[in-house]
């Protein structure tokens, strides 16, 4: 039994289907009826929902599983305390093997989500169960593609001519499936996946305007206003922790690079990673 942790999150999503498709058994865990809801819908049937911070919670999930594939929750206020919850009951319960999707240079503590994974690495490390850790760049996300195509704007709330490196999910999440396939083969690893390519903003703007055969306008935007693609018209005064989290990587990415190797992902894929471009062609074709 495999347990995928925020898995109808953007990570879980993708991978779930993939590990189905594998014939790998698998246990989501979720903390909404409706994300548990729409997991039933890909076809998996074994469903804990709750807050895996709360070591019931986390305990009744690892019940009877051989791995685990723990994704802190996007912006969560809590993640710390769901990573450390995790991997303490994973090792009371006597799970084989833990794969744990961190971050790229997750030592670069100044900013707030890395430092957190940080820590849970380093607890990971601590405990003694076999580990593999990988290590993702900046996720090509559809949320910023959102005003390429609905107002021919590309936004980025850090310095525009900071390079950074990115990973599309779907290669993050075919390597997540081979490890957890593969198990013994990759015990005591750390992945960096990191696709080709160093880019300014003004550089992914190019390529945007390349694909789309229009002229794209590039823009930087504050933290606060990224935030509201996450969460809408929320009131601010809720989301302390994930403003925190962005102004940290406004900071951080607008006075340093964040940039990496495509060699391990192209290894561990067997192939070519995805590029910037073919990510934008296929999401401008509709797809996901």
């Amino acid at each position: 039994m495999i347990v995928v942790t925020a898995a109808n999150g953007n990570q879980g999503r993708l991978l779930i289907p993939k590990l189905i498709e594998a014939k790998l058994p698998v246990r989501a865990c979720v903390q909404s009826a409706a994300s548990a809801d729409r997991l039933r819908a890909l076809g998996v049937p074994d469903v804990v929902v709750g807050d895996v911070s709360d070591p019931a919670v986390a305990a009744r999930a690892m019940r009877g599983a051989q791995q685990v594939y723990h994704i802190g929750p996007t912006l969560h206020p809590r993640e710390r305390e769901m990573g450390l919850t995790v991997v303490d009951a994973a090792r009371a319960a006597g799970v084989r093997h833990f794969v744990f999707s961190s971050v790229l240079h997750a030592i670069t503590t100044d900013l707030v989500q890395h430092e957190i994974k940080r820590d849970v690495e380093e607890h990971l490390l601590s405990s003694g169960l076999e580990f593999t850790i990988l290590q993702p760049a900046n996720y090509m996300l559809p949320l910023k593609l959102k005003p390429v195509f609905a107002r021919g704007v590309f936004e980025l709330s850090w310095s525009l001519e900071r390079r950074q490196s990115m990973v599309d999910l779907h290669d993050v999440t075919d390597v997540a499936r081979t490890v957890l396939a593969e198990g013994e083969r990759h015990y005591g690893a750390t992945y960096e996946l990191v696709g080709p390519g160093r880019y300014t903003a003004h550089e992914l703007g190019d390529i945007i305007a390349r694909v789309l055969q229009r002229p794209i306008e590039v823009r930087q935007i504050d933290a606060d206003t990224y935030l509201k693609a996450w969460v809408g018209d929320g009131d601010p005064a809720q989301f302390t922790h994930q403003i925190r989290v962005l102004r940290s990587i406004t900071t951080r990415y607008s006075s340093h690079d964040f940039v990496g190797n495509p060699n391990v992902l192209t290894w561990l894929l067997g192939r070519s990673p995805t590029t910037f471009e073919a990510y934008v062609r296929r999401h401008a074709n509709g797809a996901t």
